[in-house]
């Protein structure tokens, strides 16, 4: 029978069965971690050296924290050796960064024998990302980008307070980040604006902001540029 016990009371010179199983622990929760990560993720594009390097690092933790065990001469050796190493890799995400430090912290756990923290860690994680999934704090449909357009006689205009209902009604979220005044040659003045927003219920090609925008008949000039996705007039 499989004594779980005996892999826990082996720190200082762990078994061949003892490293196997930690290995193989390591590498399921860290899987389960990278399977988490994908179906809770919306963005599309993703790193699959990314996705490896998350069960790879946890591997790689597990092993460290084996071979250091009890020992503090170990440990200062190996944390001589590994300054050596220079990351450079930048993760944007903080989330991205959230999931690797997981990763990390469950081949730390598996390497000192914690394996009831490590399971109980990696579910519980899992578990909220998931619900974390389904709550307002998960992006859903909004889409982030710039609106820019001229617009005849600026605030004096018409069709100004249109444009602020239609941005109050499209947008969760939106402020103005740049404009520049200008005269035509009839004397008219022009007004520039640029707006930083944050689209909401809206999806790429479907636009109804853009759409009532269009018919305004002093705004001249009209580009939303939503992630790669541009519309002009």
């Amino acid at each position: 029978m499989f004594d779980y016990f005996s892999l826990q009371n082996s720190a200082e010179n762990p078994t061949l069965v003892t490293a196997i199983f930690t290995v193989l622990l390591a590498f399921i929760l860290s899987t389960i971690l990278v399977f988490t990560y994908e179906k809770t993720t919306r963005e599309v594009p993703r790193s699959d050296h990314f996705l490896q390097g998350m069960i790879l690092i946890s591997i790689v933790a597990a092993t460290v924290m084996q071979a250091i065990g009890d020992s503090l001469a170990r440990g200062l050796g190996m944390l001589g050796a590994l300054s050596i190493i220079r990351f450079r890799t930048t993760v944007r995400d903080p989330r991205n960064i959230v999931f690797m430090f997981m990763s990390l912290a469950v081949g730390i756990a598996c390497g000192v024998y914690g394996f009831l923290i490590a399971v109980v860690g990696t579910i519980g994680f899992s578990i909220a990302a998931f619900v974390l999934r389904i709550t307002p704090f998960s992006k859903k449909n909004n889409l982030i980008g710039s609106l820019k357009f001229d617009l005849v006689e600026g605030q004096n205009s018409p069709d100004f307070e249109t444009i602020q209902r239609l941005l109050k009604k499209h947008c969760s979220n939106y402020a103005v980040t740049r404009f520049k005044t200008s005269t035509k040659s009839d004397g008219s003045r022009l007004v520039s604006y640029e707006y930083t927003l944050k689209l909401q219920n809206e999806t790429q090609g479907e636009f109804g902001l853009y759409d009532e925008l269009m018919p305004l008949e002093d705004i001249r000039n009209v580009r939303l540029n939503v992630q790669d996705t541009t519309h002009e007039i």
